[in-house]
């Protein structure tokens, strides 16, 4: 048995539940925050076979593209008072972290 942990924005979030459910598998989804963007992300837990592990990357992949996006610079924190102008600049967002655990023992109840 495995335990994939798989991380994405929330804006794949949705998507991805939907069609790793609609291949058969059982997901438990964990709201969760981080990284660059201060930006919310979703962490997926899923339990499968051995046999299985590739079927889910395969899935993660499908949904979840990277992607350009247009932020602006954060406003540097300093004790003067001199003007800062932000610009924009482009980032690449998306796709996912994927983590696969070994599981040796586990209890289904």
């Amino acid at each position: 048995m495995k335990l994939v942990l798989v991380i994405v924005q929330d804006d794949d979030a949705i998507d991805l539940v939907d069609a790793i459910t609609e291949e058969g598998f059982r997901v438990t989804k964990l709201a969760t925050t981080g990284g660059f963007l201060k930006a919310g992300n979703t962490t997926l837990m899923i339990g499968v076979e051995k046999e299985k592990v590739q079927s889910v990357i395969d899935v993660v992949k499908y949904v979840c593209q990277k992607r350009k996006q247009i932020i602006a610079t954060p406003t540097p924190i300093t004790g003067n008072g001199d003007m800062y102008m932000s610009y924009p600049i482009e980032i690449e967002v998306g796709g996912a972290t994927v983590f696969v655990i070994d599981v040796d023992q586990f209890v289904k109840i």
